[in-house]
């Protein structure tokens, strides 16, 4: 007789779920609570280009500060509760200050304070510069940063507005490396375009309603700008890097005062333009402004500095074509337009501290840079059109062709053209005699008759050039808002880094160029713009076939009814062969007429049918995969405890039957 098995206490399956959701509840929120002390600033950043990680440009800023910088950050905790939005943007903050503090070994120290209403805090923040925003409650909303250093130096960010929140680090650096380094440089500005004024120029700004470019705000920020007349006689030696930015044409006596400034060992940016578009825009009389002029060139400093740029030469690319209103005759929207471009990475050169941060440019009616044969400086192009480019005359885009027209015409010359370039090397004088005399002049001036003329660089020149100007057009890169009387700018390209990253390149500091193109990169779908682009080329070659054959049937209609006397009637003086031929003629017009209108609704069918894929797959293939995943581990584990229950029963059977059998 067998032995019975000792009988021992088992769980039931419902105490054993409730036991691991009591002990899943306890681990999750002691996981959290440790997270909270001890993980508050932990992070990790999976993004391709590390958006979200603290930069080396803001570590090195950090790390070479001298004295301690102290950052207030004013924010009205309380008011912002009901606002779920503005509460994480303030977070954001809060956890940027606190990761720029965590690095600075205590040479950063970071205070919030919560101005309470009608407290003392309210009215030093007031009083400092910062704003509060309204609420419909009454209550006002402070979210600003006042940076101070050991001594009285002071930096304010009146409001961190979330439309700029893809620039919070660049931001906060900019405020601490202005606390570290009160003393600006100083920038020589030579130009002919309304950089301080807007496109209203001077008589707006007399009204006071002037709105100066957001470019030469960022300029100001960060140096001390001086324009010099555009008629001067020497550089002055305390400016270090002079920006020639779409000048009128200058007088020899000025151009020998910037080419002995690069012989002097000066630094020169110069954005130069065929066909400035910006020089164009109305006024508030509705005419350009006068004095501006329409193309800027240096060709005599140019050659000498071993680059040419052909006044009647301007870019097209259609690959990296900005999309434009298509007119109101158009069922079309939007169309590309190849005179304008968003140029992106790949354009740009990533060796190149000047455009390696960059993400996007916005350029127009761009003209095209090459080397001159036997120059002695290198020739580096940074910025490049894509490889569908070609040359349109200067002419021709004077003529204001329509975009369509533009296509319609493209022939790509399958090359890049340089549109920037970086000239490095010796350089030899544009003047080997000296400096030119003016028509009412025996000789030059006493002053300048000290002055040794050079006739070569006593260094290696550092010399960028772009052949367009319209970049520093508002218009073309940026989405001014307004916010409480302030201007807000929300880039949608990279224009104001680049011209900053220039100027600061040539000025020998690289530590903010890191972070200036460090917004979200422009992440497009490249497949859907490539069958736009190949429906809308299939578009354009139909459109124009069908107008045509529109436009011959209306011709041969109109010379029929010019057969007829004027008040006469088809029907009574048409041959019958004319009568047949003129209805022949209307129905091919009403189908040509419709063939048009289906082509031109036809135009985005590829786009919404992918769109429609793309929708597909996000919302229900997805959830759909899952369910199947799950579908199969259930079933999966039914059929092993199936097995398992077999098995069992399988083992049970044979023990009985050994039982039986051994009785």
């Amino acid at each position: 007789m067998s032995t019975p098995e000792k009988n021992r206490p088992a769980i039931s399956r419902a105490v054993f779920a409730i036991s691991v959701l009591v002990l899943s509840a306890i681990l999750f929120v002691a996981l959290n609570t440790f997270s909270n002390v001890s993980l508050q600033n932990a992070r990790l950043d999976l993004t391709e280009r590390s958006l979200f990680t603290l930069s080396d440009g803001t570590r090195n800023i950090v790390a070479n500060l001298r004295e301690p910088v102290t950052l207030r950050f004013y924010y009205s905790e309380d008011v912002v509760t009901e606002i779920p939005s503005l509460r994480a943007h303030a977070q954001r903050v809060r956890d940027m200050l606190g990761e720029i503090a965590s690095v600075s070994d205590g040479m950063v120290r970071i205070e919030e304070i919560n101005p309470e209403a009608f407290s003392v805090e309210e009215d030093k923040a007031s009083d400092a510069g910062l704003t509060g925003v309204p609420l419909r409650t009454g209550d006002k909303v402070f979210l600003g940063i006042i940076g101070t250093n050991s001594v009285d130096g002071r930096e304010v960010i009146s409001f961190v507005a979330p439309e700029r929140a893809t620039y919070l680090e660049y931001d906060l650096a900019r405020l601490i490396f202005s606390l570290a380094n009160p003393e600006k440089p100083k920038l020589g500005v030579v130009s002919n375009l309304p950089l301080d004024t807007g496109a209203g120029g001077l008589l707006l700004a007399m009204e006071g309603r002037s709105e100066p470019f957001m470019i030469y705000q960022e300029l100001q920020a960060s140096f001390i700008v001086e324009f010099l007349e555009q008629d001067f006689d020497r550089v002055p030696n305390e400016i270090k890097v002079l920006a020639l930015v779409h000048p009128k044409e200058l007088s020899p006596q000025t151009l020998y005062a910037i080419d002995q400034f690069v012989m002097r060992g000066g630094r020169v940016i110069a954005f130069l333009d065929p066909h400035s578009e910006v020089s164009l825009t109305a006024g508030p009389a509705g005419k350009p402004v006068q004095g501006y002029t329409e193309a800027s060139n240096l060709p005599v400093l140019m050659e000498s500095w071993g680059v040419e740029m052909v006044p009647t030469e301007v870019l097209a690319d259609r690959l990296r074509a900005q999309r434009v209103a298509a007119g109101a005759r158009q069922r079309r929207q939007l169309t590309d337009y190849v005179l304008w471009q968003r140029l992106v990475p790949e354009d740009f050169d990533q060796d190149d501290p000047i455009t390696a941060p960059l993400d996007a440019l916005h350029i127009g009616s761009a003209g095209i840079l090459r080397p001159t044969e036997g120059a002695s400086t290198t020739f580096t192009p940074i910025v490049q059109s894509s490889p569908e480019s070609m040359i349109l005359a200067l002419e021709r885009v004077k003529a204001a062709p329509s975009p369509d027209d533009l296509l319609r015409s493209f022939e790509s010359a399958d090359q890049r053209f340089t549109v920037a370039a970086r000239l490095s090397g010796p350089v030899t004088s544009a003047f080997p005699e000296g400096r030119p005399l003016a028509d009412d002049e025996e000789e030059a001036p006493i002053e300048l008759q000290s002055s040794a003329h050079l006739t070569e660089s006593i260094e290696d020149a550092n010399i960028v050039v772009f052949a367009d100007s319209d970049l520093f057009d508002d218009r073309f890169w940026v989405q001014v808002q307004a916010f409480l009387g302030d201007r807000i700018a929300v880039p949608t390209a990279d224009n104001a880094a680049l011209v900053v990253n220039a100027v600061e390149n040539l000025m020998g500091s690289n530590d903010l160029i890191s972070l200036r193109g460090r917004e979200p990169a422009d992440r497009p779908f490249t497949v859907v713009e490539d069958i736009r682009r190949d429906a809308e080329a299939k578009f354009l070659a139909e459109e124009q076939r069908l107008q045509q054959r529109i436009e011959e049937t209306e011709a041969r209609l109109a010379e029929l009814r010019a057969e007829l006397p004027d008040g006469s009637s088809a029907s009574a003086l048409l041959t019958d062969a004319q009568e047949s031929e003129m209805q022949s003629l209307q129905r091919e017009l009403a189908e040509g007429r419709r063939a048009l209108r289906d082509v031109q609704g036809d135009l985005r069918r590829d786009v919404d049918a992918l769109g429609a894929r793309l929708a597909f797959i996000n919302m229900a293939l997805v959830p759909i995969l899952v369910g199947l995943v799950w579908a199969g581990l259930g079933w999966t584990r039914r059929k092993r405890r199936r097995a398992r229950a077999e098995a069992a029963g399988r083992a049970i059977v044979t023990s009985n039957s050994s039982t039986g059998g051994a009785a």
